[in-house]
């Protein structure tokens, strides 16, 4: 992994931008798929993998920790579980990761045995794996936790109703995913309803599942005895083209994010629309010209549909130069105002009470040396550090590279003067 690593971003800030910038496949999606091809004894071949994301990369030597065989040619992937020859999942990977923890769910409805490590990944909430633990439970799983793992076997599962006390994410890709080989018919209630979800349940129907209602938050899954091999393009990452139109309206840019998939953001563009910009959309991808001002808003992050929590820490960026007052108050994640005394670093006029972050907008920030705390958090400062006047220095780049493919060649093709430093 990368935490170890030692790189930084310099970025000399206010500079236009103008171009077009690719977006590459959502590393929210791929995770989920790579781990559900644990259920399927055949080769499957995935398209569109942001293969260079340390993410995909632990996804990779977890799977093959297990015994499954990886290929890589470009950007596609091929992977074969029929050569599973360990069940147990160790910690000094999934420890990295909380994404690993769905590979769970398919290794009880296959094997019907699994030891998998707690989970680890970015500090921002306490995330518990309880709602996975029960979904797996009610459909006949039995689960022990000792020394840090869970301990789970399955002579049968058995389709049953289920319902999350919260609409979880990874908890609905587990159930949805063990639900598949379980006998009779599971129904999620309450599911999350993210496009990751929908993709997903497209791969698993590509294999021969029978799930209906992906997308919405009742979900229906048929069990069926055994899934085949197929091929399957990852849907492009959503976030990462959110990150990118807050770029261009930061630096009052005029930038087409290709492939971005405008369904997939309605929330943020919505927002965008709010702050001042002029967001158009096309089928090629989402095109955004920078307002003159930015205009201040409200936000509340909540479960999709609704304004998507991986954004708040970029539009945070965004509202600290809002000709005003501006609130986020985030519902999703109880720790995830980290970046706040990075901003303030650069001059940002925040103030924190409990959920809620009160942004007074400020004339302008000045560069400084910040420090990523998270994924989102690490990409927000980027943005900051490009509006910026003179030069931002962000360490611990490596929380970045978990969820941005080639980060700072896509931001040059876009007039942005960034270099990074090993």
């Amino acid at each position: 992994m990368g935490e170890c690593s030692m790189s930084t971003f310099h970025i000399i800030g206010s500079q236009p931008t103008e171009g077009r910038i690719p977006v590459h496949g959502a590393k929210n999606a791929v995770l989920p798929i790579m781990a559900a091809t644990l259920l399927v004894s055949e080769p499957c071949i995935l398209h569109s993998v942001p293969y260079e994301l340390e993410d995909v990369r632990l996804m990779i030597r977890i799977l093959e920790s297990l015994g499954v065989k990886i290929e890589r040619q470009g950007d596609d992937l091929y992977i074969d579980a029929s050569t599973i020859n360990t069940l147990e999942a160790p910690y000094d990977l999934v420890s990295g990761m909380r994404a690993s923890f769905v590979i769970l769910g398919p290794l009880i409805a296959r094997m019907r045995e699994a030891k998998v490590a707690m989970p680890g990944g970015c500090a921002i909430g306490i995330r518990p794996v309880d709602l996975h633990l029960k979904g797996l439970q009610a459909l006949g799983a039995e689960l022990k936790l000792e020394h840090g793992y869970v301990y789970a076997q399955a002579s049968k599962l058995q389709g049953k109703r289920i319902y999350l006390d919260f609409p979880s994410v990874g908890a609905t890709q587990n159930i949805m995913m063990a639900a598949t080989l379980a006998e009779g018919t599971t129904v999620i209630e309450n599911a999350a309803a993210e496009p990751e979800i929908s993709d997903l349940a497209t791969f698993l129907n590509s294999c021969g599942a029978k799930v209906h209602g992906a997308g919405t938050n009742v979900i229906r899954v048929e069990g069926v005895v055994a899934l085949t091999g197929c091929q399957h393009e990852i849907i492009p990452d959503r976030i990462e083209a959110g990150t990118f139109l807050v770029a261009a309206a930061v630096t009052r840019g005029d930038v087409l994010v290709e492939n971005a998939v405008s369904n997939h953001l309605k929330p943020v563009i919505a927002k965008l629309r709010e702050s001042g910009h002029k967001v158009t959309e096309y089928a090629e991808g989402i095109h955004i010209v920078g307002g003159h001002s930015i205009l201040p808003t409200h936000i509340t992050t909540s479960p999709h549909p609704g304004f998507p929590t991986d954004m708040q820490a970029q539009f945070m960026a965004l509202l600290t130069l809002s000709l005003g007052n501006s609130t986020i108050t985030e519902t999703v994640f109880e720790n995830r105002f980290m970046h706040v005394n990075e901003f303030i670093r650069m001059g940002a006029n925040i103030r924190i009470d409990g959920r809620i972050a009160y942004i007074q907008g400020v004339k302008r920030l000045t560069g400084a040396p910040v420090r990523a705390t998270d994924l989102r958090a690490g990409s927000a400062l980027v943005l900051a550090g490009m509006a910026a006047e003179g030069e931002t220095i962000v360490h611990d780049t490596f929380h970045i590279d978990r969820g941005y493919m080639q980060l700072e060649q896509k931001l040059k093709g876009i007039g942005v003067q960034i270099t990074r430093y090993d």
